[in-house]
């Protein structure tokens, strides 16, 4: 197994098989969604471990990903008193799969630099057959170095993994992404 420990809060229909293919790639994974028993059912399918709160998960974690539905649930489970930047440690990095704004990425990469933690905004695209099958688009914005430490962990569910420039900037690109897919599908 990896000495790469890794945690993914938020185990929908994208993070649950997100965080399979993360674990299926050797990582340590320890998950944590606010329905335990969906963690459970993870853990008897996957292996690794389960955690009680978004900073018990993140405590001890290399690599921290969270996927949840909007930027009032990110902002609850990552600057929360029981939150991700609570838990993480100095020198981990979290990579964010959220589709939020570039306003709520910039603002949880300015809490996790202020405690010495990397932070990726890496919104996905390819929907839940996308994350099933490991084929997903990730657009992420944030530092190169944070970037490039965080590249194969987001390889292990994507076809793609794009750098599109700093903080806030994956966020940006998914939105223009989307508006591109709404076009199409008008004309």
């Amino acid at each position: 197994m990896s000495t790469t420990k890794a945690a993914f809060i938020g185990l929908g229909n994208m993070g649950y098989p997100m965080a399979g293919h993360l674990a299926n790639a050797d990582f340590d994974v320890t998950v944590y969604n606010r329905t335990p028993a969906k963690a459970e059912a993870w853990v008897k399918e996957h292996g690794g471990g389960s955690a009680v709160t978004p900073a018990e998960a993140a405590t001890g974690a290399d690599i921290i990903m969270t996927c949840v539905g909007n930027d009032n649930d990110l902002r609850a489970i990552m600057l929360g008193e029981d939150g991700v930047i609570k838990g993480a440690g100095k020198g981990s990095l979290i990579i964010d799969h959220t589709t939020a704004s570039a306003i709520a990425a910039r603002e949880i990469g300015e809490a996790a630099a202020n405690k010495g933690v990397g932070f990726l905004d890496a919104p996905v695209s390819g929907g839940q057959e996308g994350a099933q099958k490991g084929a997903l688009t990730v657009m992420v914005g944030g530092s190169a170095a944070d970037f490039v430490r965080g590249e194969t962990a987001m390889q292990s569910f994507a076809k793609a993994v794009v750098h599109m420039g700093d903080a806030g900037c994956g966020q940006l690109t998914k939105m223009v992404n989307q508006i591109a897919c709404a076009c199409s599908i008008q004309a």
